[in-house]
């Protein structure tokens, strides 16, 4: 009876009601999940004591920022979404979508405007807003870009799906490009260009697609054969210190080393499949996840081989195929081949170029097995290894060859990283790497190449883009770090995106084998989402 006069006095409340009182809980709840984590820190004193420093300030903000939005979106965004489905008596006709209202066109016209004017006058804002001011007014020009961005994307949504392939290659290609001029319009010089351009090739470029590449490697496993695998770091490894102890030992170039780092993990891949032939599930993953462990662990121990937890520095740069250098002391460097201004810019953009060449040779790799008899194979395994094994398909080999195909693409990644940083060390490969691969294979949708790029461009950008939130700190005070808090947005993400899409950004996708006609089917009719 007491529920039921519960369920009654619910449903005569009104929704401000209910708001007040969802954000008092969703108050207490967080104040109970916070207050060891934000309300309280750890410091030395000057006696080289610990000590306990309270942060109440920072944690009333968050309780409050939690109770706030709990409190709006159960008194105006649940009913909104409600008065969504009612059809108007009138005209018969469902209400303008969200999407439709947000994205008008005088709203796109006045965010290009204040973009516009906002990079106009950026080498000024310091000096007409003031430098606490001037953090918000950079924050507020990215909004207005990624606003007017967002628009041109809703507007042009058909072509852009009908394209999303080419018109995403063409983005990639163009985006080193566009990022220096840009920055020379706005600087009003190209070296300045070419120097400003080091971040954003770097930290949104090459970072993002080194996770697209291990994701799409790993989604051979995962997403394909239906092998939960925890340790994929390990192969990472493999392909990273390969190609630093072969180097830095007999000097081979890279261009020779990177197929060799490839075959070095893919033979892991195998040593990892032959133990786990008969695990599934749960069984599985705790296998990979202690192989993944063992090769850290190898490699901090191992310290004649690997220099232990020092790990090793001083690795070659890539050349242009032999005919260029990026080193400046060499003679065949490339600003004085080319007889241009010198930049460590160059050497970047190369990087960019290479690492989105092998993320596509990954995709390329990936779409062609998947039509071929072993792709289909590993698609059988995957929804039923009873029906797989009546039909006469060797799991053995099948298994095998996902471990080793999959664990290629991470050597391969692993040697660029090794290239790229010109350092490696076991502190890179820790087991929350493998974490994130998975987060962005799940959240992307398994077996769909476009979900999971389209996953990791959104959580390894994310997190990129709090380094540049310096404005937080006049909220938060001098001694907030946005990045810290990269791992809690991590979370929280990922749990929004699994409420919103369980199955994944991209819940659908074509078959590879069909009988009359081509047509993508729901992953609801699909084991567990794969598709």
């Amino acid at each position: 009876m007491a529920n039921i006069a519960q369920a009654m006095r619910d449903e005569t409340a009104t929704p401000i009601q209910r708001g007040l009182k969802e954000a008092l809980y969703g108050g207490a709840i967080s104040f109970g999940l916070f207050f060891l984590f934000i309300g309280l820190r750890t410091d030395q004193n000057i006696s080289n004591e610990l000590i306990l420093v309270p942060r109440w300030g920072l944690l009333a903000i968050v309780v409050g920022l939690v109770m706030v939005v709990r409190f709006f979106y159960v008194a105006y965004a649940q009913p909104f979404m409600a008065r969504q489905k009612i059809v108007n008596v009138t005209s018969g006709l469902l209400p303008d979508s969200v999407a439709t209202r947000f994205f008008r066109l005088p709203y796109f016209i006045a965010a290009l405007v204040i973009a516009v004017a906002l990079l106009v006058f950026a080498g000024s804002l310091d000096g007409i807003f003031g430098p606490a001011l001037a953090g918000y007014m950079r924050f507020f020009r990215a909004l207005a870009i990624i606003y007017a961005l967002a628009s041109v994307l809703f507007y042009f949504r058909t072509f852009i799906s009908a394209h999303f392939s080419a018109l995403g290659i063409g983005v990639l290609v163009a985006y080193p490009i566009v990022v220096v001029l840009v920055l020379t319009l706005i600087n009003g010089s190209m070296a300045s260009g070419f120097q400003g351009s080091l971040k954003w090739v770097d930290n949104f470029g090459i970072q993002i697609l080194i996770y697209v590449m291990l994701a799409w490697g790993l989604n051979i496993v995962v997403g394909l054969a239906g092998l939960l695998d925890l340790g994929y770091v390990a192969f990472y490894a493999v392909g990273a210190y390969a190609y630093a102890l072969l180097a830095t030992h007999l000097g081979w170039s890279f261009w020779i080393l990177l197929p060799v780092a490839g075959i070095m993990a893919a033979f892991w891949g195998v040593m990892l499949g032959f133990p786990v032939l008969r695990l599934r599930g749960d069984y599985l993953a705790i296998v990979t996840l202690a192989f993944g462990e063992i090769i850290r662990l190898v490699l901090i121990n191992w310290r004649e081989v690997t220099n232990g937890a020092a790990g090793i520095s001083g690795i070659p740069k890539v050349s242009f195929f032999g005919l260029m250098s990026f080193n400046v002391s060499d003679p065949n460097y490339i600003a004085k081949v080319l007889d241009i201004a010198q930049s460590g810019a160059y050497y970047k953009i190369f990087l960019y170029y290479l690492i989105l060449g092998l993320a596509l040779l990954t995709a390329f790799v990936t779409i062609r097995l998947r039509r071929m008899p072993v792709g289909r194979a590993w698609e059988a395994l995957r929804e039923d290894e009873i029906a797989c094994r009546s039909l006469g398909i060797n799991t053995t080999t099948t298994k095998l060859t996902a471990f080793a195909t999959g664990a290629m693409f991470g050597g391969f990644a692993g040697s660029f990283f090794a290239a790229r940083q010109g350092f490696v060390s076991p502190e890179s490969f820790v087991f929350l790497e493998s974490a994130i691969i998975l987060a962005i294979v799940v959240l992307g949708g398994m077996g769909s190449l476009v979900g999971i790029a389209v996953a990791a461009a959104v959580m390894i950008g994310g997190t990129e883009i709090l380094r540049e939130m310096e404005f937080l700190k006049v909220v938060f005070g001098p001694d907030f770090t946005p990045e810290l808090y990269r791992m809690l947005l991590f979370g929280m993400a990922m749990v929004i995106v699994m409420l919103w899409k369980p199955r994944g950004f991209v819940g659908s996708r074509e078959p590879t084998a069909f009988l009359h006609e081509r047509k993508a089917i729901s992953s609801s009719f699909t084991k567990e989402g794969h598709g």
